[in-house]
């Protein structure tokens, strides 16, 4: 007689609740928050930075070519080396931030003024340290000379305030005619001038009139 096995009822990978919810979840949970994700990550570029009070600025900000041209009047006066100072220099040197010699401190200033001021100058053009490069920002070289200047000499230097470039016509004095150039019509000189003028002529011309007779 032959064996007779039993039929075997066919089943799939899903034998119990636990692992239906399992599936439920894999096959549709997952990839909803996987596409949520992916979106979220998609439009993160368009979000405003944090503090920007104006999306659209910041958009214009993003995306602006690297490459900027500022046109400046040239003609402007020069700032003093106070309004320098406290415009760009007093956020560190007020209160000596990232290792900047402090103002007024003769300590710290001392070792630095005995380099000369071309050196400062060159420091604080070029940058040293913690601090930037401060040329080619908002104040020419001779700006940043003369704020330099300003906090050297509160510490005790002797450093003269760089003049204006002679070529600088906001800086550079109206000339003016010299003082015994031509003197008013009117003015006693010219006054004095004149019939003493007179005279002479009076007397050239009576030799004339008797060679004449």
């Amino acid at each position: 007689m032959s064996e007779q096995h039993p039929t075997q009822a066919h089943t799939g990978p899903i034998k119990n609740p636990k692992q239906l919810l399992a599936a439920t979840i894999l096959g549709f949970v997952v990839p909803v928050f996987t596409i949520i994700a992916l979106a979220i990550f998609a439009g993160a570029s368009d979000t405003p930075s944090v503090g920007s009070a104006n999306p659209e600025r910041a958009v214009e900000l993003r995306i602006q070519k690297i490459g900027t041209v500022e046109i400046r009047d040239a003609n402007r006066p020069l700032q003093s080396g106070q309004e320098v100072y406290t415009a760009q220099c007093s956020a560190c040197h007020a209160t000596g931030a990232a290792g900047a010699p402090k103002f007024s401190d003769a300590a710290a200033w001392g070792p630095r003024i005995k380099t000369g001021y071309e050196a400062l100058l060159h420091s604080a053009l070029a940058g040293k340290g913690a601090m930037a490069p401060q040329g080619g920002g908002n104040f020419n070289d001779t700006e940043i000379g003369r704020a330099v200047v300003y906090m050297a000499n509160a510490a005790g230097a002797k450093f003269a305030e760089p003049a204006a470039p002679a070529g600088d016509a906001a800086a550079a004095p109206v000339a003016t005619a010299p003082a015994a150039a031509a003197a008013p019509a009117d003015s006693p000189a010219s006054t004095a001038a004149a019939p003493a003028a007179g005279e002479h002529s009076a007397v050239a011309a009576e030799p004339a009139q008797g060679q004449a007779r």
